[in-house]
């Protein structure tokens, strides 16, 4: 799996409808904190972020939430794609290990199934479950490109 195939995968998302949009950013800012409690509780959290990476953590809670409701509202597949590289590879260099993604995205999968209606979360679900599934091609691809320089920082953040 590569670039190629998480374009054609991404492309297979449909962008939710205005009215599960418009639900996800009413209940946005709450599902970052919820987020961001959730992953400061864990035990393991040192593990999964390194030391000293809480704040730059629950930014990630704020910013993934924000990014993610913008695609909600204007879907596209490569800016996807590549912020969720980005993301990968920024934080990774920051101390973040692999095991953070999984831990972090099935928390949130979660916080969003219970605070959101079933319709809105019904929609919105493919994204998320995009990003899970794919996780191991980002770090393939990512393993591949953390020896090059880092790129700027993209408009959104995941």
């Amino acid at each position: 799996m590569n670039l190629d195939y998480l374009s054609r995968t991404a492309k297979q998302l449909r962008q939710p409808s205005a009215a599960a949009a418009a639900g996800f950013e009413a209940a946005r800012e709450s599902l970052a904190e919820e987020l961001s409690r959730q992953m400061a509780a864990r035990p393991d959290l040192e593990k999964l972020i390194g030391p000293g990476n809480m704040a730059m953590m629950q930014d990630n809670s704020r910013n993934f939430c924000r990014f993610m409701g913008s695609m909600f509202f204007a879907y596209e597949s490569e800016v996807l794609a590549q912020t969720a590289l980005w993301v990968f590879r920024a934080y990774r260099s920051h101390g973040f290990h692999t095991t953070y993604w999984p831990a972090n995205l099935d928390t949130f999968v979660e916080i969003a199934r219970k605070r959101l209606p079933a319709t809105t979360f019904d929609e919105i679900y493919p994204f998320f479950q995009w990003l899970i599934v794919n996780i191991p091609t980002f770090v393939k691809i990512t393993d591949e490109q953390l020896a090059e320089p880092l790129s700027p920082e993209p408009r959104h953040v995941l």
